[in-house]
């Protein structure tokens, strides 16, 4: 009978935990920018004077919430400092809060002590929002709220009031900054221009990370995470070439490193090899598939499966066209009537933004029309062992 006894290696990470997103470095890397603007943002603080109302944006996993934290924690060790200062930072995550009614009750129960809370129903929004600035004045002082992922919020109400209660008397007491941070580049635009001219007083773009950039971070994270000399040369480079060339995300860098860790650990392996690194993504790329396409319906799933079959033929970038032959063949393999082209369009426009295949638009001028042609943006055995995975047998 094998032994499934468990025992420490200690072998290959130092503190695996670093290596997690909740980890906080004590210097940020590889947003020298960023932090520079973002830091010039906030000086007003410092000053004693009415905050700059910020606005972040990027795609995910570019360091907005990292660098939120960095620069909130080195303030607030600054502002002990000052005289009559008072500094106090509230932050809210927006990801379930789809309103301003829902977001103003979860920063008054932010506010209050545990015993006096509101419910999320039953009170008029005025209410709401009449309890909000009586807890923003009652505690007084310089206020900094944090709305992260400030796109899930649907209606510009609050949007609206908060960064504006000063100046229409719904506050008096206090000195109120608010800072939004969103992953969606376009919600900045969606805001009416009321909103935006007074949220978006002050605005930090963050790109997304290059190779160089990501082998910093990684750098500094290995030193603390993973022994002496365990990773080969070439690891940390070639996670950050991945994470570079998949999204310019530290947080999918991170994961290969880690994964790649497991690895060489589940290996009973000394040291972490450029092969790990390449195994490591083939499985993060097919968990990342089987997530974006488990609630999809089997059409969706059925136009996936086609252009992997186009590409294991060399047959890619293929239009979508070319996609419907493959497409109908396997919606008879499994008894189902086809969608129809637009449908079809509408699949693999859902499969591009979730980044599992590459669309590219060719314009042939006033003769040709315009059309894409799409292609895999995953190696093909990942996408076919998350298909095989969801649906059972490949055709």
């Amino acid at each position: 009978m094998s032994n499934f006894s468990f025992e420490p290696t200690g072998r290959i990470f130092k503190e695996r935990e670093a290596l997690l997103e909740e980890w906080t470095p004590e210097t940020l890397v590889g947003r020298d920018q960023e932090l520079e603007q973002y830091h010039a943002a906030l000086q007003p603080v410092i000053e004693s004077e009415t905050p700059s109302n910020i606005f972040l944006y990027g795609k995910s996993g570019v360091g907005k919430t990292a660098a939120t934290r960095f620069l909130l924690d080195q303030l607030k060790e600054s502002a002990a400092n000052v005289d009559h200062l008072d500094l106090h930072t509230v932050e809210i995550n927006c990801d379930g809060l789809n309103s301003s009614y829902q977001t103003a009750v979860a920063l008054v129960n932010e506010l209050r002590n545990p015993a006096n809370q509101i419910s999320n129903t039953g009170y008029p929004q005025a209410s709401v929002y009449q309890f909000l600035f009586d807890e923003i004045d009652d505690l007084g002082g310089t206020i900094l709220i944090v709305l992260d992922e400030v796109d899930h919020i649907e209606d510009d109400s609050l949007l609206y009031k908060l960064p504006r209660a000063r100046s229409n008397g719904d506050i008096s007491n206090a000195k109120l900054g608010v800072i939004g941070i969103s992953n969606d580049l376009s919600f900045r635009n969606q805001l009416s221009s009321k909103v935006r001219s007074s949220l978006c007083e002050k605005e930090v773009s963050f790109s997304a990370y290059n190779a160089m950039e990501l082998t910093k971070v990684l750098r500094q994270r290995e030193s603390v995470a993973f022994h002496d000399d365990v990773l080969e040369n070439g690891v940390i480079e070639m996670c950050a070439a991945y994470g570079a060339k998949d999204s310019g995300d530290a947080r999918q860098a991170l994961d290969l490193l880690l994964e790649s860790g497991d690895i060489a650990r589940e290996r009973k392996a000394d040291r972490v090899k450029e092969d790990y690194v390449q195994e490591a993504r083939e499985r993060l790329q097919t968990d990342q598939i089987i997530e974006g396409i488990s609630n999809y319906s089997l059409h969706g799933q059925l136009v996936l499966w086609a252009l992997t079959v186009l590409q294991e033929q060399g047959e890619t970038p293929a239009r979508t066209r070319e996609i419907r032959g493959p497409y109908e063949m396997l919606c008879e393999q499994e008894g189902n009537n086809p969608v129809s082209d637009r449908a079809v369009r509408e699949y693999l426009a859902e499969l591009e933004t979730l980044g599992i295949i590459k669309s590219t638009e060719i314009n042939r001028g006033k003769g040709g029309g315009k059309y894409k042609k799409h292609e895999l943006n995953q190696s093909t055995s990942s996408v076919r062992a998350g298909l095989e995975e969801l649906m059972g047998t490949a055709p």
